[in-house]
């Protein structure tokens, strides 16, 4: 008898098997979908490959002025070593020439992409190499190398190589004032002549001080072979030679002033203020107060020089009859002869007719955190 019954007891298990295993799945699908759209995102590194390069590291073009250096190897070693150990990439290098003393070299450094442009040189390297970065976002880092290394010093920063290298790699970023300077030839060469015609004009742009008279004699006779010996104090001894240097007729022009005239052995117009050997020439001058800064000097004679040299020393603005300050955003000078002019320790050549205006920072220069 149940032999007979033995097929529907089966066909009824299958069936009760299959509704069974469907409900089942009706419960368990919507749970394993749920679970699959709540699947966690992987990590950031997930898909990253182990192959992937890192990103490539920072480096530093270094223009170079040859002539400072006994053992350029060395000092190239020096260098790249504190790059490296700054997290940096060994640096480029580029050396000056006489024919291109660093504008030429600090616009390959730029188009090589260096993260930043650094001199290794005096100021008048500095003045070059940043002539190729006024008005770009290139920041300028100084290293310190030359006799006066006034900017350096104005701006305080170490004069020592490695620290010197670490400021620049890791210090932050500064936008200073530029003075732009063009100067000339006058026809005649009398000042104040309006019939003078500047002939072949020249710009250039100073970081420091150009100076006219006395102050560029003294540059151009200073012995370079007792500046490699003994330092700034040579600036001193050429200073005496020419203290009794001859005057010269101007007439000067500050902003929208009445133009004056006067006799004078000296006019400095500066950018900043601090000399050599601690001393200030221009108290009030900042490398960032969008002006300039002129100092007229006409003493008589040696004796002269003495209320000159003594308000340098105690550091006083206020106004001498030998000494006068001015404050200024742009100053035309116009001598009556062909005068020698210098610009940041440079001695460019002569002129009759100097004009000097502020470009407020539009050069980034790297300064100490």
């Amino acid at each position: 008898m149940l032999k007979d019954y033995l097929p529907w007891i089966v066909a009824g298990l299958v069936v009760l098997a299959l509704v069974i295993g469907g409900v089942v799945l009706t419960r368990v699908a919507p749970e394993a979908t749920a679970t699959l759209r709540r699947r966690p995102r992987p990590p950031r590194d997930h898909f990253r490959s182990g192959d992937e390069s890192p990103a490539p590291l920072k480096r530093a073009g270094i223009v170079i002025n040859p002539t400072k250096f006994t053992d350029l190897p060395a000092v190239r070693e020096r260098i790249t070593a504190t790059c490296l150990a700054n997290g940096w990439g060994e640096p480029h290098f580029y050396e000056t020439t006489v024919e291109d003393p660093g504008q030429g070299q600090a616009a390959q450094a730029v188009r090589d992409g260096v993260d930043i442009v650094c001199t290794l040189g005096g100021d008048g390297t500095v003045r070059n190499v940043a002539t190729a970065l006024v008005g770009t976002e290139t920041a300028l880092g100084i290293l310190p190398a030359g006799t006066g290394n006034l900017l350096a010093r104005n701006l305080d920063l170490p004069v020592a190589l490695e620290a010197a290298v670490a400021v620049a790699l890791t210090g932050r970023n500064r936008r200073i004032d530029v003075g732009e300077l063009v100067l000339g030839v006058t026809a005649s060469g009398e000042a104040g002549e309006d019939s003078d015609e500047p002939v072949d004009p020249e710009t250039h742009y100073f970081l420091v001080m150009s100076g006219v008279g006395m102050d560029a004699q003294i540059m151009a006779g200073t012995n370079e072979n007792l500046k490699a010996k003994v330092g700034w104090p040579a600036y001193m001894v050429s200073g005496a030679k020419h203290l009794v240097s001859p005057e010269f007729r101007i007439a000067v022009k500050v902003d929208d002033e009445l133009e004056f005239r006067r006799r004078a052995r000296m006019v400095v117009i500066g950018n900043c203020g601090r000399l050599l050997g601690g001393l200030v020439l221009m108290p009030n001058a900042r490398v960032d107060d969008g002006q300039l800064d002129a100092v007229i000097a006409s003493p008589r004679g040696v004796v002269g020089w003495v209320p000159v040299a003594t308000r340098v020393a105690t550091r006083q603005r206020k106004g001498h009859p030998t000494l006068d300050h001015k404050a200024c955003k742009e100053i035309r000078v116009r001598t009556d002869r062909p005068v020698p002019v210098q610009i940041d320790g440079d001695v460019i050549g002569e002129a009759t007719e100097v004009s000097a205006t502020v470009r407020p920072g539009c050069l980034t220069v790297r300064v100490s955190q």
